[in-house]
Order: C-alpha cells, then structure tokens, then sequence
C-alpha cells in the first residue's frame, strides 16, 4: 500500500472529496477500518468491487531505477541516476514506464512497496510514443493493473495519480485539458492527458479512471495544465490507448517503426519571433551542422516552418530517417542556409553491454 499524497492545499472542493472517496476506499497505507456506509450528509460510500479495483490499480504501481551507460549521451540532460515509477501491465512482470527513465539503461531495478529491489531488463524505448518497458528478471508476485481507455475520460471524472518506489504516494486528480502535445526535443503525441493539482513524483506514475484502469503515464510537470497560459500547474501523461497498436512490436523489436524517422538533435521553443533553438545535443547532426542557440527556424527545404508541431511532422513526413536536409535560419539578423544530413535516433542510442 502506498501512502496518500500531500497536494491538498491546492485542491478544489469537488476533488477534496474525491481524494477521501480514494482513501476511503482503502488506499490509505494506515487505513484499517472498512469503509464507512453512505450518510445523507455526502460522506463517501463504501463499493467492495471498486474499493478492490482501486486497491490492485495502486498495487500494481512500483518504484522504477536505473543506471545509464557509460558515456551516453543522454546523461547531459536526464543524469546517470535516474528515478520514477512504472506500472505492472502484464502477469509475466512486465512493467510499463516512461521511456527517459530507462533510455540508454545499463542497470534497471524495480522497488516495491516493501522496498524489496528486483533486478528488470529493459523491453523496449520508443520515442513515437515516449513509452518505456521493463520486465522483471524475478517473478514479481503482482497482480498486473487492467488498461483502460484515455480518450473515454471526460473532465470531472474522478482520477488517481499513483507513484511507487521509496516515496510512493497517491492522490486525487482531476482531468482540465487532453489536447496534442509537443515537446522541444523532437517529440509530439496526440491527445495528451493534462491533470491538476501538479505533483513533482510524475515520472512514470500512473493514472487511474475510478474503476482502477490504467489510462495514463506521467511525464511532465507542465505551468499551465489547461493550456490557456494561466498559472494552474500540473502534469502531462501520455495516454495508454497509445499502447494497444504498438505493444506487438515492442515486445518483439523493442521500438515501434513510428520511432525510426529522422532526427537532428535541436531543441527549440516557440516564441513570438517564430521557433527558436535553445539547445544543440552533442555530436548530434544540428552540431555537426553548425545550427546554434539563438537561431530562429524559418524555413526546411524550401517549406516555411510554423509551430513545433508543424516542424516535426514536415521533418518526419519528408522522407527517410537518414537524408539531407537545408534549414534556413535567422542568425543575428541575417538569412543563413544550413545544409544538415538527418539520422535514424533509435540506431545511435546507447543499449547495455551484452544485449
């Protein structure tokens, strides 16, 4: 059992309610009394079949570690050490995380509410979607959580947001927005799920419909959780229906063929003087190619370039993952054309020694 999450101050009401309806229903580490009978005067009642289903969707959420591999490349930004949560999904230990935890991996270990430590390999990394999968070396004993349905959630919905390992806590949330995201280091996903109130455990945490159903994984921490630029902080998950159509082909190539496409290693940011790079990766195609913080994208091959969303997608629609490419960008106050040969990511990635 996991321990409730300390966010309240910032929630509504409504979800005040549904945080004790959580708890309520057992959740609670040091919770040894059933369930109170529905009164009249609004206190939560007590459902065995949901209480069970809430119980075994926060059973099946785990601490996720790893070590990654020396000299790759991805230390710079995501650290040697890295540390979240993941879900058990399949009855064989399969653990379904997010993927920057595991990226470029040398050791994996799950920890379980007991702090018990477990070794796992990693399944598969893929960057379409940004899903991780871990299996367990050792049987892990855990009843895996049943995947639900994202894009059936609608706002107002009671949630549970659910992190493992050594401080693994849950909590109530509340859906305020499912809309595309993208991410400033190449990364876009349709029908992103955004929550409030904002928990900083959202690695990999997982996020469930009242009916216990997995329906999300967490990812970010996000300033504004609407979408609308006000100061609601929340979070960002990536949305399980993802899943289903890719699983087949991660379990057997360890990456979906929607990851092989082409890749520069820039990271940009939209501003209102158009699409800036803030970030060049090492030894990365942008490097090599001479773009540099500062620059503004204004064109690729030829096309004007709008928004993130639209850049990645003209990058990743305009042919092979490995091909030659011309952006042109705005460098202090002068046009420049920067011919760039684009790569396939998923064959520079570091794996762990012997596998």
């Amino acid at each position: 059992m996991l321990r409730p999450s300390l966010v309240e101050a910032e929630m509504s009401p409504s979800l005040l309610l549904r945080l004790s309806f959580a708890l309520v229903l057992g959740l609670s580490a040091g919770l040894a009394h059933p369930a109170p009978d529905r009164q009249g005067n609004g206190e939560a009642a007590e459902f065995p079949g949901q209480r069970l289903a809430l119980k075994r969707a926060s059973d099946a959420v785990l601490g996720v570690q790893s070590t990654a591999t020396e000299g790759a490349s991805t230390i710079d930004t995501l650290g040697e050490y890295r540390a979240g949560s993941g879900v058990v999904i399949a009855s064989d230990g399969l653990v379904l995380t997010i993927g920057y935890l595991i990226l470029e991996a040398e050791e994996v270990e799950l920890v379980l509410d007991s702090g018990k430590r477990m070794p796992a390999r990693v399944v598969a990394y893929d960057l379409a979607t940004g899903f991780g999968l871990v299996q367990a070396v050792l049987p892990l004993g855990i009843a895996p959580a049943q995947l639900g349905q994202a894009h059936a959630v609608a706002e107002g919905e009671p949630l549970l947001f659910v992190s493992g390992g050594d401080d693994g806590a849950l909590s109530a949330a509340e859906l305020v927005s499912r809309r595309g995201f993208s991410g400033y280091w190449e990364y876009h996903i349709d029908g992103a799920l955004f929550t409030s109130p904002a928990r900083r455990d959202h690695s990999g945490a997982g996020l469930f419909n009242a009916q216990g159903e997995l329906i999300g994984i967490g990812s970010l921490l996000v300033p504004s959780a609407p979408g609308d630029g006000s100061r609601r902080a929340g979070n960002m998950f990536v949305p399980v229906d993802l899943l289903p159509p890719i699983f087949a082909e991660l379990r057997e190539r360890g990456v979906s063929r929607a990851s092989m496409r082409a890749w520069l290693g820039v990271n940009c940011v939209e501003q209102d003087d158009g699409l800036r790079v803030v970030r060049v990766s090492r030894d990365s195609p942008a490097e090599m190619a001479g773009l540099q913080p500062g620059d503004l994208i204004r064109r690729l091959d030829g096309a004007p370039v709008g928004g993130l969303e639209s850049f990645y997608k003209m990058l990743w629609n305009g042919g092979s993952a490995e091909r030659d490419l011309t952006i042109e960008v705005l460098r202090e106050g002068r046009m420049q054309s920067v011919p760039v040969h684009s790569i396939d990511r998923t064959q520079t990635l570091r794996r762990a020694r012997g596998i």
